[in-house]
This record gives C-alpha cells, structure tokens and sequence, in this order.
C-alpha cells in the first residue's frame, strides 16, 4: 500500500491529541461525542483511496445524524499522515441510540469493517459495542488475530485494498 509510513511514537503523539480535543469538546458541549477514523492496520495510514473510504463514511454519518434529527454542535476534521479523523460533539439524541446508529453503519456498509466510529458519553465514558468485531482477513475475532499478529502487513493492506475496491466507494 503506498503512503507515508508512520511510527509508533507518531501514533502515540497523535492519540493523545485525539484524547485532549475529545476532552476539549466534551467539557465544551457537555454533549455526546463521535470520534470517527479509519481502521487501517500497518504503517500506512492515509492515502487518496483511503480518503475515498473516509469520505464515503463521512457522508453515512451525517446522513444518519440527519435523517434522526441529531444536532451537531461542532464538527472537527483532521487529516494528517497519522490517518483521517473527524469528531463531532452532537445533542439530541441519547448516548445508546447514537452508538446504536453508529454500530449500523458499521455493520451495513461495504467499507463499514474499514469504519472505527466510537461514540463517548457527556460523562467521557466510552460505550461499547454489544459483539466483537471479526478479522479483515479470516473472520476470527479482530482483536484476537491482532494479538497474536496472525496475518502479516502486507496481508492486511491487500485485504483492506480488497474491501475498499469491492465496496465501489462512490455507492457505498
């Protein structure tokens, strides 16, 4: 996968920003909040196709907000070689059914096993999805083939190229 490769300390400086703009917008808004960004596995994490991937999922989301009436109070993009991220304080709707809507598109989009959208209460509490999510490559549990790092990288990239090529972006 072509791509600026990134680091680990690079990924950990970046998380802690991502954690402090969360706390920022949380004691803001005193509302919801979705951290929304790509999982992609490897050093690379951005790239014109996963940017494509991003924007598809994007525009789930806010259609989503839109079509049940969640208010944004703020949206935040952030793209940068550590990956694309976009949060979003929103109202209106209780923490459940956001992470309800959110766990949706997950499930039904053609790229939603691409899509890591986390949804945190007013309270900075992180809301947990009901069933494990499953291996790009073998459909085991993802968390447990990471751990054990059962595939390889390159693996891993041919995969996600797989889904986002065969998720037809534009009508997914």
């Amino acid at each position: 996968m072509t791509g600026v490769e990134i680091d680990l300390p690079q990924m950990l400086a970046r998380r802690e920003r991502r954690t402090n703009e969360q706390r920022f917008l949380l004691e803001e808004y005193r509302s919801p909040l979705i951290s929304f960004c790509m999982n992609i596995p490897g050093p690379v994490k951005t790239n014109g196709l996963i940017r494509k991937a991003f924007d598809t999922g994007k525009n789930l989301l806010l259609n989503s907000l839109n079509d049940n009436d969640v208010i944004i109070n703020e949206c935040v993009e952030i793209h940068e070689d550590t990956g694309d991220e976009m949060l979003l304080s929103v109202k209106n709707i209780a923490p459940d059914s956001l992470k309800g809507l959110m766990v949706d598109i997950e499930n039904t989009s053609k790229l939603g096993r691409l899509f890591d959208i986390d949804v945190i209460d007013s309270d900075g509490n992180k809301l947990s999805r009901k069933t494990f999510r499953t291996c790009f490559i073998c459909n085991k549990q993802a968390q447990e083939c990471a751990r054990s790092r059962a595939h390889s990288v390159k693996e891993m990239q041919d995969a996600i190229e797989t889904i986002i090529y065969s998720g037809s972006i534009s009508s997914s």
